[in-house]
C-alpha cells in the first residue's frame, strides 16, 4: 500500500487529534470528510472519495470511543 499525500495528511491530522482528545472535533472531521466526498463522487473522482469516506469512518469511531470514555469517566466519579 502506497501512501499518498492525503493519507499523511490524515495521518498528521489524526496525531494531532489524539493529543486534543477532543470528540467534538473527530466527529466534525468526520462529517467534513463526508460531505467533501459527495461531490468527489459525483464527479466520478472515486479513489479520493472513498479515502475521504474510510477518513470520516475512523474519525467518527474515535469521536464515539472518546465520547464512551469520557461519559464512563464521568460516571465513575459520580458515585
Amino acid at each position: 500500500m502506497d501512501l499518498k499525500p492525503q493519507d499523511i495528511v490524515f495521518i498528521i491530522v489524526l496525531i494531532l487529534l489524539f493529543i486534543k482528545r477532543d470528540p467534538r472535533l473527530f466527529a466534525v472531521l468526520g462529517l467534513i470528510c463526508l460531505g467533501l466526498s459527495i461531490p468527489l463522487f459525483y464527479q466520478w473522482i472515486f479513489f479520493t472519495a472513498q479515502r475521504l469516506v474510510i477518513y470520516a469512518f475512523f474519525f467518527l469511531t474515535f469521536s464515539v470511543f472518546f465520547n464512551a470514555f469520557k461519559l464512563r469517566a464521568d460516571y465513575k466519579t459520580n458515585d
